[in-house]
């Protein structure tokens, strides 16, 4: 059986809860969600449940925008060389595609785009692009998802006289590089009220400035947030404030009036239903990443530019293709590195997992990292050769911020960079091991016990009889659904197997049939908790689980997916009032 996950009730403010029930006379269940999401009255309510595109910020609020559109309309008028350059990643392929596209739209001039080589030329801004840039004669390049942090390369394209303006929503450091203009909100005296945008979003700004500042019609630049929202949602960013905004629209632009590249992954993926954000993850993401995980992004950025069905239809099979030859290479890798964690005695007990293969493929370590947390939950990071360097990616667990656990390393690093949640790093191979003993110490002297053990956040707790249509039918209105804005996750306590319904279904997964004493009977499904079927069986059992639609054969009904299950009374935890 797999080791019991913590179970935590976000907390909510019961004053608030009542104030919303006042005011919107719905569901207390549903005023609680919306409580521990931050909404707290009427107004703030409304605008969750109805976004508008009018509550966008002015894009000209962000440090750096106005001079970035000031030189960019110089360029144009000065008939310059431009250049259009991003990370490999989905991130940094949309935020290309989108620019490059409008700006293909508005000038006819010489324009082209760059995705940096992950193998050859790694993250971020490479002297190989650079020199690409000085070669061909570019003389302003515009950087998306990357350059924050290029202080040195950006110094050296503007020796070569190219001026850098520098799109990017990672965290700055002190110095900042010699840009032209940085449109970064997380910049300390940059007054932009939203700091959590997508490298592709910063590049939507950027666009609408151009847009306002050129008389282009709103409507015009519409278009492009399926890109934004297919960023957001590949990105991991909140989906909260303007996200959220930017996320509605672009789904709904997604399933009404795609652009020919989605629409043809969707078709490619078996995507039958409207796309979610969760589909955009699994379905469209991962076949985008797989360009640069496998081969070259530049195709990943092509794709979204092309207009040509054939062309479109090419570019999505080698898409297809290359996602196919990533998830082989993965399993392999997450295979054999959970057979080295099994079975060498040095990585047992250790608070954190650091694995070093030179010949592992180094487009899929971080998605390898997050495989091993699923088993060893524990701060992970995975590192391949590359360059003669050892390079690779973090990935970290609940509330471990990895990315400053790192950065007490960095004297042992050529360069690192991420987030919270994830970072990559290269260092020279010979300080690996040096690395692997400093990560272990301050892991282990930083790590709290609650971190170490994987934990399941509840929304509400929630009667049986309260999994009805109506109630889900609000649910799905919370959509997007993403981090800050979860999938409501609810519990109920003290059910039972209904009539020696459950089942175990292809020797892992647990078909559940639960009853209350009061008469309600769901039905749903837990992937993986086949080994939970005794817990089910074995008397009244607390069930935590989310509501959804079970399509199948033209028939639609709700159903509950199962997150996990404990024996009543087996768990500490207040109780809180039901819906």
């Amino acid at each position: 059986m797999k080791p019991d996950k913590r179970w935590t009730i976000k907390p909510a403010d019961e004053a608030v809860v009542n104030k919303l029930y006042d005011e919107l006379q719905i569901q207390p269940a549903l005023c609680r969600l919306l409580a521990v999401r931050n909404i707290k009255d009427f107004e703030s309510a409304r605008l969750f449940f109805r976004p508008e595109l009018s509550h966008l910020h002015d894009p000209f609020l962000m440090k750096g925008m106005k001079r970035a559109v000031e030189r960019i309309t110089e360029g144009i008028e000065w008939h310059e060389r431009i250049m259009v350059y991003g990370d490999y990643d989905v991130d940094g392929t949309t935020a290309v595609a989108l620019v490059y596209r409008f700006l293909r739209d508005h000038y006819k001039g010489p324009l082209s785009y760059y995705i940096p080589h992950r193998y050859r030329e790694g993250y971020g801004i490479s002297r190989q692009g650079i020199d690409f840039a000085h070669r061909n004669g570019y003389t302003l390049m515009i950087t998306l998802d990357c350059g924050i942090k290029s202080v040195e390369m950006i110094a050296y394209a503007q020796s070569l006289g190219i001026d850098v303006i520098v799109c990017d929503h990672h965290l700055p450091d002190s110095t900042l590089p010699p840009a032209i203009a940085i449109l970064n909100p997380k910049q300390n005296d940059c007054k932009y009220p939203y700091k959590e945008l997508s490298g592709c979003g910063i590049g939507f700004k950027l666009v609408s400035a151009l847009a306002m500042q050129w008389k282009v019609p709103f409507a015009e630049i519409e278009k492009y947030l399926d890109l934004v929202a297919t960023s957001i949602a590949a990105d991991i960013v909140p989906i909260d404030g303007e996200n959220r905004i930017l996320a509605h629209y672009g789904v709904k632009q997604i399933n009404e009036c795609p652009c020919l590249a989605i629409a043809t992954l969707k078709e490619l993926g078996g995507v039958q239903k409207d796309l979610t954000i969760s589909d955009l993850v699994f379905v469209i993401g991962p076949r985008v990443n797989a360009a640069g995980r496998m081969d070259d992004a530049k195709k990943a950025v092509e794709f979204f530019s092309e207009s040509d069905t054939v062309r479109i239809q090419e570019l999505a099979a080698a898409l297809h293709s290359d996602n196919d030859d990533r998830k082989e290479i993965d399993k392999s890798i997450t295979e054999e590195a959970l057979s080295i964690l099994n079975d060498e005695e040095i990585y047992h007990g250790r608070k954190s997992t650091v694995l070093f293969r030179p010949h592992w493929h180094k487009g899929v370590v971080g998605i390898v990292a997050s495989r091993l947390i699923d088993h060893y939950y524990r701060p992970t990071i995975v590192l391949t050769s590359a360059n003669g360097k050892a390079t690779g990616s973090a990935r970290s667990v609940s509330g471990f911020n990895i990315y400053e656990a790192i950065h007490e390393c960095r004297e042992l690093l050529d360069n690192y960079g991420g987030h919270f949640f994830a970072a990559g790093m290269t260092m020279d191979e010979t300080k690996v091991e040096a690395f692997i003993t400093k990560f272990e110490d301050i892991v282990s002297s930083t790590i709290t016990v609650e971190q170490q053990t994987p934990e399941i956040e509840i929304d509400a707790e929630i009667p049986l009889t309260l999994v009805k249509p109506a109630f889900y039918n609000i649910i799905k209105q919370f959509e997007p659904f993403g981090p800050a804005n979860m999938k409501p996750i609810f519990l109920t306590r003290n059910v039972y197997n209904y009539q020696g319904s459950t089942q175990v279904v292809k020797e892992q997964h647990l078909r559940v049939v639960a009853h209350q004493k009061n008469g309600a009977v769901v039905e749903g499904i837990g992937f993986g908790l086949g080994d939970k079927y005794d817990i089910v069986t074995g008397g009244p059992f607390d069930m935590l689980y989310t509501i959804e639609e079970n399509e199948y054969n033209g028939n639609t009904r709700l159903q509950i997916r199962v997150v996990d299950v404990k024996r009543a009374g087996s768990w500490s935890s207040p109780k809180t009032p039901l819906a």
